[in-house]
């Protein structure tokens, strides 16, 4: 064909968005069209064989990309935990391998460092020290917090110089292990009623122990609490500690003393030694007082409402007793006797209800419960609960602490006796720090003769 031909074929003007014409395949085999039956059936088990192992090649391939997906992720997971692992050991591994600087350095740093900082001074001012290199946090309840001889820490007035324990105005403290409430007065001054006319007066109580109450897994602070007893009546206190155990002795040794701890910490026998000594009337009872200091804000109905359920949970502990008891009584026949502490229908009667409604009202309708706030729980020798509350009252020169207000009494001694218990005896104590420091003071108290104890705090 010459080209002058093929040029008047051609377009001389073309469409730019025409579609381009596809080129035509056809389909070209080998194969012949069967002629028989026996040729048609040959072919379609060779096409459906074809289909089926193809299939089956799709199918690896999916599980060959899970199985490249799945070990990937595997990696990641462990390169995650290898990391998260290192960075908690790579701090414990420099803490052991850093070396602390001599004492004879230190002392020199503290020499050679100006006595004034300046800016730092005010941000971070240095602690009140007397004869002690410690550091103490600057004040409490309005007076500066020293640290005297014998290396007590103390608080005393603002204007004071060198002051000393035994000096009038100033207040042995105790550090409670936490910096929301980091002390607790050795000795406090509760108003009282004496005589038969109830006249008011003021009674000194010894801080006997203390811890700090938690709640939930994350053991999240609440507050701080202490039992005290007041000074004239831990004679009596000691004296029937003691006579748990010996009751021909003035004094406890060592073995005694390990095992009068065993029994303090001991679920059921801690119950039985407490109960003992808080049925006691008389003169042989004991005047005891629990102090509740708030470590972040807080209110009433959030400190009733656990009050309530470790009542709740005490008083169910012993209808559930008293029911096997009874179930044991009936099986022997009625052979054994109810034991004394666990008598039918102790907490069941409409007095004891009420009790439990007038305890509930001391808290209600009291709101706010401040960081800081003390609130007092007090049992006199005839198991009479009163509630004291002291606020925190904010004036120019910073915060104080407020006068004492009566929240009410309880005249029932159930209820103050549960109350004890909750902190003392049982399997389930509102604070075991608490009940482990007040019996390290109980046998502080039991290692002197009966008499001579000044109430001191391990």
């Amino acid at each position: 064909m010459t080209p002058a031909r093929l040029a008047a074929r051609r377009h001389i003007f073309r469409c730019l968005h025409a579609p381009t014409p596809r080129p035509q395949l056809r389909h070209l085999t080998n194969e012949s069209s069967p002629k028989t039956r026996l040729e048609q059936e040959a072919l379609n088990y060779t096409r459906a064989r074809e289909r089926a192992v193809a299939a089956d090649l799709h199918n690896v391939s999916l599980h060959r990309a899970e199985a490249i997906r799945r070990a990937k992720l595997i990696r990641r997971r462990n390169w995650l935990a290898l990391g998260a692992a290192l960075s908690m050991i790579a701090p414990m591994i420099l803490v052991k391998m850093w070396d602390l600087p001599p004492p004879e350095d230190k002392e020199k740093q503290e020499t050679n460092e100006p006595k004034n900082r300046g800016v730092i001074d005010m941000i971070k001012p240095k602690p009140t020290q007397t004869d002690s290199p410690r550091a103490a946090i600057d004040g409490f309840q309005g007076k500066k917090v020293v640290i005297a001889a014998g290396d007590k820490i103390i608080a005393a007035p603002a204007s004071s110089e060198n002051p000393t324990a035994s000096d009038v105005d100033t207040i042995e403290l105790v550090p409670t292990g936490t910096s929301y409430v980091p002390y607790f007065p050795k000795t406090i001054n509760l108003p009282t009623s004496t005589g038969p006319e109830a006249v008011e007066s003021e009674a000194e109580y010894t801080l006997l122990g203390l811890g700090i109450r938690k709640v939930s897994f994350l053991r999240v602070q609440v507050y701080v609490v202490g039992l005290y007893v007041r000074t004239s009546s831990l004679h009596s206190l000691q004296n029937q500690l003691i006579n748990t155990v010996n009751p021909t002795a003035s004094a406890l040794i060592p073995g005694e003393k390990d095992e009068l701890r065993k029994a303090l910490l001991d679920p059921e026998k801690s119950t039985q030694v407490w109960e003992s000594i808080l049925s006691r009337t008389g003169s042989d009872a004991v005047d005891m007082a629990f102090r509740v200091v708030p470590v972040r804000g807080t209110d009433f109905k959030h400190l009733q409402d656990g009050w309530m359920r470790g009542i709740a949970s005490r008083t169910d502990e012993v209808r559930r007793k008293q029911a096997d008891l009874v179930r044991q009584q009936a099986a022997e026949k009625k052979q054994i006797s109810l034991p004394k502490p666990v008598e039918e229908g102790e907490f069941s009667d409409e007095s004891f209800g009420l009790a439990m409604k007038d305890f509930k009202g001391l808290f209600q309708g009291r709101g706010k419960a401040p960081k800081g706030s003390v609130i007092i729980l007090t049992r006199s020798k005839e198991g009479t609960l009163n509630a004291m509350y002291q606020g925190v009252v904010k004036t120019n020169k910073g915060e104080k602490m407020g006068e004492f207000a009566k929240l009410g009494e309880v005249k029932d001694e159930r209820v103050s006796r549960l109350v004890w218990l909750l902190y003392l005896g049982g399997q389930n104590v509102s604070s075991e720090d608490a009940r482990k420091n007040i019996v390290d003071g109980c046998i502080g108290i039991v290692e002197r003769p009966v008499g001579t104890v000044e109430g001191m705090v391990q």
